[in-house]
């Protein structure tokens, strides 16, 4: 989480200078590069190798969602939808599939870790054929001057000889200065907060109550097929609509219900709570994601957006588990960590209430001339 935070930041700055595609491109031969390292000395590049590996996965997503935008934008809640399921199925299939290649490897480790740069290494191939759309970056302002800000296409601009060319990014504006960037990103940072923090820490608590680390490990790949079952509907419910608290309310009732279960509830509920759970945080996350494109006009503020939310956001997160680990230390009881994740769950809600307006951050450039049910576009006093 700590390097989803630190390089998320600087995710937007690399898109405007060297267009999406290309650094998408780059960032997968780093995770490729992160994950064989860790396979092929993990006890010396365990710990590089993640890094690498963690700040690829950054950059891949802060600038998906915004490519997604710029791309396909009336297509953008599909989009994140299939982006966000399939990272639900890549986490299920990792966990089932990492013990067993393990132990079939004669206790290979390096075969366990290192196996994971092969579909890493098939993404860089299939990529390539996106780099004929590319974008080009924004040249460095000469003397003072402001970048050029010419508009992206989907496609770039025809060249000369009918081929498409590259479109230019936009420069970028100084997002932070909005309410609605700051709404945005308390939501992504609570609800990545109550998510680590849930699966860091609900296998301990179901033990705690008396069942076995079996059946505790069960209940937390329950969870994750909870988040599968909302990753793919949500953003694209979210999409047909311009504001979105109607999704907020259910999604943040549904969190605080399931935390509440697996506590207080009795013990053969817990796969229910867990489901309700899973459902909701999933549901949390497909908002924090299209909240990023919504809340802003085009693909460069989305891009800046995103770097910003997701930077801070899993900055905030990174606490949580620490967080709740201690509070458990101090009392010798679950009741205060949870209760205080009770409490978070209400402040997500206000967040949620607030980011899930029909509003957008203004454009670089003056916008088209907007029809009558089109989203409030937001002054920097937000």
């Amino acid at each position: 989480m700590i390097c989803f935070g630190v390089v998320s930041a600087f995710a937007a700055w690399l898109n405007r200078r060297y267009g999406e595609e290309l650094i998408l491109l780059v960032a997968l031969i780093l995770l490729t590069a992160g994950l064989l390292l860790r396979g092929l000395a993990p006890g010396v590049m365990l710990f590089p190798g993640t890094v690498l590996a963690a700040s690829a996965i950054a950059v891949l997503n802060v600038l998906l969602s915004s490519m997604a935008k710029r791309r396909w934008p009336e297509r953008a809640g599909l989009l994140i939808g299939i982006y966000l399921t399939t990272l639900s199925v890549g986490a299920i299939l990792s966990s089932l599939l990492s013990v067993p290649l393990y132990r079939s490897s004669g206790d290979s480790v390096r075969l366990a870790l290192g196996i994971w740069a092969v579909p890493a290494a098939l993404a860089v191939l299939l990529w390539l054929p996106q780099l004929r759309y590319r974008t080009a970056g924004v040249a460095p302002p000469a003397d003072g001057e402001p970048a050029a800000d010419a508009e992206p296409a989907a496609g770039g601009e025809p060249a000369a000889g009918g081929e498409p060319g590259p479109a230019t990014a936009r420069a970028g504006i100084k997002v932070y200065r909005y309410a609605l960037t700051w709404e945005v990103t308390a939501f992504m940072g609570l609800q990545s907060l109550l998510y680590y923090a849930a699966l860091s820490w609900l296998p301990t608590i179901f033990q705690d109550r008396g069942a076995s680390a079996v059946t505790a490990g069960n209940l937390l790949a329950l969870m994750g097929g909870g988040n599968l079952a909302t990753s793919l509907v949500v953003p694209v419910l979210a999409h047909r609509r311009p504001g979105q608290r109607a999704l907020v309310v259910p999604s943040l009732i549904g969190t605080a219900a399931g935390l509440s279960g697996c506590l207080w509830a009795p013990l053969g509920m817990a796969p229910f709570w867990v489901l309700v759970l899973g459902v909701s945080q999933g549901s949390c996350l497909g908002l924090a994601i299209f909240f990023m494109l919504a809340r802003a006009p085009d693909a460069g503020v989305a891009a800046s957006l995103s770097a910003f939310s997701q930077s801070v956001g899993y900055l905030v997160a990174s606490v949580g588990p620490l967080m709740v680990g201690l509070l458990h230390s101090a009392t010798g009881s679950w009741n205060i960590p949870v209760a205080l994740l009770l409490v978070l769950c209400a402040a997500e809600l206000a967040t949620g209430l607030l980011a899930g307006r029909p509003l957008v951050l203004p454009a670089v450039t003056p916008p088209p001339a907007r029809e009558a049910h089109s989203p409030t576009r937001m002054s920097e006093t937000g």
